[in-house]
């Protein structure tokens, strides 16, 4: 276990109890002195040993076996698992089961993150859902984005970024057991497990996934988050085997100008600025043939390599741009300060979205000729959004001139990381939606108008019509009807309509190449204007998405009349007895301080911070008829009631 300060872990030392957890497991515990005795559960106690202490929180036995701790050891010793494998059960609602310790389990305590017997994109998909979730719960992997400079919600969302922290293997049943035996030869031959050890191959990395069109998952890139690691160990790892898919190649599809960079993390560091039209290479000597393929079939026509600013870099980036000159392609070289890539020169100069345009607009032609005229567009942020992501004016300013003393920004010690809900809170406030990407983008991009349930995006020689866009509540799934009008080669109006999953690439060709042929236009220009009005509807459909999902304002339906007379009510000098008369018609009778607490913290529910009442006695002893009671005072539209919670539950 990490020595860093985990808030998570700290929370769960603090507000899960040892004494209910030893209580659970049927220890009897009695009070003596401040702790709490009973016999220890670890050795053979015939003289109560086992102290609790229910203030601080810890357990220590005063006898034979002398162990002691927090609540997770508590649990990683009862359980028979590792620490982290404890931590794991304190986050998912554990509940311990009545019965001996276990020394050391070899059944799986945590439910299993994927679906045994599924096929291999299935199983690929399932983990990388798996690793996805892990990272956002992940205080120490969280934080190494932050240093990175991609503390962005939406990257994770977009691309399922995940950690792996050794806790997919922990989850799965035990290779003693046929489906655990078989879940790992096939974990195994996909190369997420090593065959040697056993182990997570990418343990300790930041996942980046890759993907096809049709979503799935063709290779998977970690990146250790974790410095001065023993020595021989890579930071930067792939799935064994040859090197496939082109990473976010859906912007080859909306864009004609695409940044290649060296590496995925820099990639998303031009992702996160803004500059939504990039892919990369893996490493200097990693520009595949699938690479070269996609670049052909989409017809990019101009590439910004963004290589690192090294001897090795400038040499593979000289060769690569004269291959893709001879493929037709104009090649621009992106110069970051020497020795530098792409994600240091963003975190040195700040704003990372100025900075990089800069490094863009000011890029080497290595074409021959004269320079090609254009440049690119640096993101903008929509001014509803700009005081809560740029810097005051003095911030501004000093950040402006930063950029000419070249200051360093604050080191990875200062960076601090809230608790990983509100980071990925914080950070999804904090995302930046930009306007077209480059020059070209700008100038092709459609007009969009909002008709009543249409959606029209007007090109300048079609016109794409969108039915159903409201009724997609989920950001998984862009279902509409689509209809494309525009002129024939004979001049005659055509058109293609037809109902698909936006989201679906081969839904999206497939409507692509039947549109091309009643248009008589080709398909790769209806594909590319297909690109640009799924990126629209995802965000007209995020907007949506959250308005439906934005807090109601409370519509005051009272009449002068009624308003007047609970006015008087608060008023009157005898609410206290009033409202106990109001229980007695009710008929509750007695208990009139419970009554009365009960109606004070049903009341409170209107205040920022709401009361929060316990009733404790014994079975029978009415609590449930005195909630009840209480209850019947609330407006049914704001009660919520549930008739059985365990303690786990609530956190």
């Amino acid at each position: 276990m990490s020595g860093k300060y985990d808030p998570v872990k700290e929370r769960l030392k603090k507000e899960i109890s040892i004494q209910r957890l030893a209580e659970a497991r049927g220890i009897k515990l009695h009070r003596a002195g401040k702790e709490m005795i009973g016999l220890c559960p670890f050795h053979d106690d015939r003289n109560p040993s086992l102290n609790i202490d229910p203030v601080a929180n810890v357990w220590h036995c005063k006898g034979a076996c002398g162990e002691g701790g927090d609540v997770i050891r508590w649990v990683a010793r009862t359980e028979g698992v590792s620490d982290g494998h404890a931590i794991e059960l304190l986050k998912k609602n554990y509940a311990p089961t009545p019965g001996p310790v276990v020394k050391q389990s070899t059944v799986p305590k945590l439910p299993c993150p994927v679906t045994l017997g599924v096929d291999d994109h299935t199983l690929l998909r399932e983990v990388v859902r798996f690793y996805n979730q892990t990272l956002r719960e992940t205080p120490d992997a969280l934080a190494y984005m932050e240093r990175r400079g991609l503390k962005s919600a939406e990257v994770i969302e977009h691309f399922q970024l995940g950690f792996s922290n050794r806790m997919l293997g922990t989850s799965l049943p035990d290779r003693n057991r046929r489906p655990g035996a078989a879940i790992r030869e096939q974990l195994e031959r996909l190369g997420l497990f090593r065959k040697e050890s056993g182990h997570e191959h990418l343990r300790g990395s930041l996942i980046v996934p890759v993907t096809n069109l049709d979503g799935d998952v063709v290779q998977l890139y970690g990146r250790k988050i974790t410095p001065n690691l023993r020595a021989g160990t890579p930071d930067h790892l792939y799935l064994p085997g040859p090197m496939r898919g082109v990473w976010n190649e859906q912007a080859l599809v909306v864009s004609k100008e695409i940044i290649l960079c060296e590496a995925l993390i820099d990639a998303l560091t031009f992702w996160c600025a803004g500059y939504r039209n990039v892919t990369t290479s893996y490493g200097i000597n990693g520009f595949t043939e699938e690479h070269r393929a996609a670049l052909k079939m989409y017809g990019t026509e101009r590439v910004y390599i963004a290589y690192d600013n090294d001897e090795a870099g400038n040499k593979a980036a000289e060769k690569l741009a004269a291959e893709l000159t001879a493929m037709g392609i104009e090649c621009f070289r992106v110069e970051f300060p020497k020795g530098m890539d792409a994600n240091e020169h963003a975190l040195k100069t700040q704003p990372a979205a100025k900075s990089l345009g800069m490094a863009l607009n000011a890029a080497t032609w290595l074409g021959k000729g004269p320079r090609p005229a254009g440049r690119v567009s640096i993101p903008v942020l929509k001014s509803t959004q700009i005081a809560e992501v740029v810097p005051a004016a003095e911030e501004h300013a000093a950040k402006e001139k930063s950029m000419e003393s070249d200051a360093l920004p604050a080191s990875p010690a200062e960076v601090t990381v809230e608790e990983p809900a509100q980071w990925f809170a914080a950070a999804k406030q904090a995302d930046t939606e930009v306007l077209p990407l480059a020059a070209s983008a700008a100038s092709s991009g459609p007009q969009v108008e909002v008709k009543s349930d249409d959606v029209l995006l007007r090109f300048e020689e079609r016109e794409y019509r969108v039915r159903g866009l409201q009724k997609n509540t989920s950001p998984d799934v862009l279902r509409i009807n689509l209809r494309v009008l525009g002129m024939n080669k004979h001049g005659d109006m055509a058109l293609h309509v037809d109902t698909l999953d936006l989201n679906a690439a081969r839904s999206r060709m497939a409507f692509g190449k039947q549109a091309s042929e009643e248009l008589h236009v080709k398909a790769e220009i209806i594909n590319r204007e297909l690109g640009q009005v799924l990126l629209k509807l995802e965000m007209l459909r995020d907007e949506q998405i959250a308005k439906l999902l934005a807090p109601k304002s409370p519509v005051d339906t009272m009449t002068e009349q009624e308003r007047g007379a609970a006015l008087a009510l608060l008023r009157d000098p005898h609410l206290v007895e009033r409202i106990i008369e109001d229980f007695e018609r009710c008929g509750v009778v007695g208990e009139e301080t419970n009554k009365l607490m009960g109606y004070l913290g049903a009341v409170s529910r209107h205040l920022d911070k709401p009361l929060a009442v316990i009733v404790q006695s014994s079975s029978a002893a009415g609590k449930s008829s005195l909630m009840d009671a209480v209850l019947a005072f609330v407006p049914e539209e704001q009660r919520v009631q549930y008739s059985a919670m365990t303690g786990q539950s609530l956190f």
